[in-house]
């Protein structure tokens, strides 16, 4: 399957580069304290949304083959599978993202027809991700010794910038600073794809996208804040919690 949206490593190839790593660890550290570095260490996810981007670039017949459901548990599933492979080495607490409105990305909304609309073909996969990323968070919390989670709601954090940019200081919240096509949604920011001409914002700050399918810096410094030490978004715990315990 050719991607054009991003190039990524494969989440099973992350787990087997940090199963060598603790390996590493043990023979530097001597098997305690690299025990006790991992049991310490907070394990951060960010990911779903190519799963659900890439079949829609490439082959959305793809999803033809399963029902909304069935697709997000087989996505849910291989996360389940990391985070246990991850707490059989030793990890214990995990910080993870649900997954944003990948439906009102400028990417997304230059798939519509009707320009400018949000792409609500996705919407169902968020719904039904989020809810069961939720679920199997607290099964594992329930099921294995030591666990704890905090899961943030980058959705409605995003949602809400997107809504009302000037509320939080932005000016356009839909758009992309950088990119071509409607409403910058074509990805060819720096003229690295097919299409060489691009459009690029005067101030990138104003934005709360920097190119098709990434916020811009400002909206991620403003998350960080927000998820370490806030309880808005964040459940059962904030990052602080996690990282002080």
């Amino acid at each position: 399957m050719e991607i054009t949206l991003f190039q990524t490593i494969g989440l099973q190839t992350q787990l087997s580069n940090f199963k060598n790593i603790t390996k590493s660890l043990r023979k530097k550290l001597g098997n305690e304290e690299a025990k006790s570095l991992l049991s310490r260490a907070v394990y951060f996810f960010s990911i779903g949304s190519n799963d659900y981007l890439y079949p829609f670039d490439t082959d959305p017949s793809v999803l033809g083959n399963y029902s909304h459901q069935e697709y997000v548990d087989l996505v849910i599933g291989n996360i389940t599978t990391v985070v246990e492979g991850i707490y059989e080495k030793g990890g214990r607490n995990f910080a993870l993202l649900n997954l944003w409105p990948i439906a009102c990305l400028p990417y997304a909304r230059a798939l519509n027809p009707e320009e400018g609309a949000c792409y609500d073909a996705f919407t169902p996969y968020v719904k039904l991700h989020n809810k069961s990323l939720l679920k199997v968070l607290q099964t594992l919390e329930k099921k294995l010794n030591g666990f704890r989670f905090s899961v943030s709601d980058f959705n409605e954090f995003l949602t809400q910038r997107m809504n009302h940019p000037s509320k939080y200081g932005f000016v356009e919240g839909e758009a992309a600073c950088c990119g071509s096509g409607v409403y910058g949604g074509i990805y060819n920011c720096g003229g690295m794809r097919i299409a060489k001409e691009y459009n690029l914002c005067k101030n990138v700050s104003d934005y709360v996208y920097y190119d098709s399918a990434h916020p811009t810096d400002r909206v991620y410094e403003q998350f960080a804040k927000t998820i370490w030490s806030g309880n808005s978004i964040t459940t059962p715990y904030n990052l602080k919690t996690l990282f002080e315990n």
